[in-house]
């Protein structure tokens, strides 16, 4: 079978794709058929190995998994003898941030790790365009208090996790003022967005109209630019740890020092963030943006893409795998 490997942490030039033995499941793993997977900000920090901290989860010095991917959807192709979940056949995906060796024509993973049945109604390329910025989406919704008159400042909505949160946040009526560059406008107008900020003309950070929650879903803003749009307890949040690696400690500081407040969004639980979006895909009330699409022999240039920044949604890798 086909798989995108390395062997060391470095730009998309170290991976090549290459013929590895297929992965034979062990009693309590499931073989899946990839068919669709995507290229991510995690897959980047793990094939890049920044910032370091990844390296605690994913290898010290050398990656742990020579086969990039967090993420997938396909086809259950064989199970395990203690399998009971799943059935051969059967049309899944899932994620896992420290890795799945996922950018291959097939793969195998336990059937208690994160793992659940796709939809009906709904492709592989929806299904994987699903997992990893909706994942990050829910973590920052689970973080806060949301309520039906609750309004949101959301900074960074054209991407995966934006667009996902956009989608969550809606959908538990809150009120959101989210930023998009001009081009994608009217993509952020039809999510769901009560007010668009085009911050290639606007800074948002200078909007003071009183918002009870600041989410960052690209961590170019500080808790200092956006604390003045904040109500009195107020809550920031944001995707990155800033640019003085800031975020955690004053996670544990303004809670004491302040009446408007920093959370740091650490994600837990995939399984349940799955489920979240499993349920709202099921009822129509989530679609993953998509941006590109590319075959597997072409994931240097989805590599390079994702990394540019300049993605919208998803960038997803199809693996023509029938």
């Amino acid at each position: 079978m086909k798989a995108a490997v390395r062997t060391q942490y470095d730009p998309p030039e170290v991976l090549s794709i290459r013929e590895v033995d297929m992965p034979e499941p062990e009693s309590n793993e499931v073989r899946v058929k990839v068919q669709a997977t995507t290229v991510n900000r995690t897959d980047c920090g793990i094939l890049w190995g920044k910032p370091a901290i990844i390296r605690l989860f994913t290898g010290l010095s050398v990656p742990n998994l020579t086969s990039t991917g967090t993420d997938f959807a396909g086809e259950v192709e064989a199970i395990g003898t203690e399998v009971i979940r799943f059935q051969v056949g059967d049309r899944v995906w899932g994620f896992d941030d420290n890795g799945l060796a996922s950018h291959a024509q097939y793969m195998t993973i336990a059937e208690d790790k994160p793992i659940t049945t796709i939809p009906e109604g709904i492709s592989y390329e929806q299904a994987t365009a699903s997992a990893e910025g909706a994942h990050y989406a829910y973590n920052f919704i689970n973080k806060v208090k949301l309520q039906p008159d609750s309004k949101v400042m959301f900074n960074g909505a054209t991407g995966a996790i934006g667009s996902a949160a956009l989608q969550f946040l809606k959908y538990h009526g809150t009120y959101v003022t989210a930023t998009a560059n001009t081009k994608n406008i009217n993509l952020i107008q039809s999510l769901g967005a009560d007010r668009v900020i085009d911050y290639e003309q606007e800074d948002f950070t200078l909007d003071y109209d009183g918002y009870d929650f600041v989410f960052d879903a690209v961590g170019k803003s500080t808790f200092g630019k956006c604390k003045p749009l904040l109500k009195s307890g107020g809550v920031y949040i944001s995707s990155e740890l800033g640019p003085g690696a800031q975020n955690p400690f004053l996670a544990l500081a303004t809670p004491l020092l302040s009446d408007k407040k920093v959370r740091f969004p650490v994600p837990l639980n995939v399984p349940r963030s799955l489920e979240f979006t499993r349920k709202l895909l099921r009822e129509g009330k989530f679609r993953p943006v998509i941006d590109r699409t590319y075959p597997l022999e072409e994931i240097c240039k989805a590599f390079e893409y994702v990394h540019s920044g300049q993605k919208t949604g998803n960038v997803v890798i199809k693996m023509n795998n029938n």
